[in-house]
């Protein structure tokens, strides 16, 4: 049973740095493509970042482009979002998701909602103006 679990959200200051986490369980890690999206109240959860199987190709949201940065730990299960620059906009709560790569430790990417089977529960981050 796949778990992920995610860590590292809290408050910072417009122009802070915040590096979430989210480590997962009960798959083969490295064969599982990763994303991060994220959430406001009464919105529709929005594609952030997605990293692939193997690591090696990466996508980003537009407005994330140039200060977030998606990384992963395959030793260590873990998916790590870093967000620089941080703005009062990208206030949400910050999820992450997995699902098996088409083509294992390949480097394909996934960024819709749909391609995602596997959650986990979020973590807030939220940025002061």
């Amino acid at each position: 049973q796949v778990q992920l679990v995610e860590s590292g959200g809290g408050l910072v200051q417009a122009g802070g740095s915040l590096r979430v986490s989210c480590a997962a369980s009960g798959i083969t890690f490295s064969n599982y493509a990763m994303a991060w999206f994220r959430q406001v109240p009464g919105q529709e959860r929005e594609f952030v970042a997605a990293i692939s199987a193997s690591g090696r190709s990466t996508d980003y949201a537009d407005s994330v482009k140039g200060r977030f940065t998606i990384a992963r730990d395959n030793a260590k299960n873990t998916v790590y979002l870093q967000m620089n620059s941080l703005k009062p906009e990208d206030t949400a709560v910050y999820s992450c998701a997995a699902r098996v790569s088409a083509i294992l430790r390949s480097g394909l990417v996934y960024t819709g909602r749909s391609d995602y089977a596997d959650w986990g529960q979020g973590t807030q981050v939220t940025v002061s103006s």
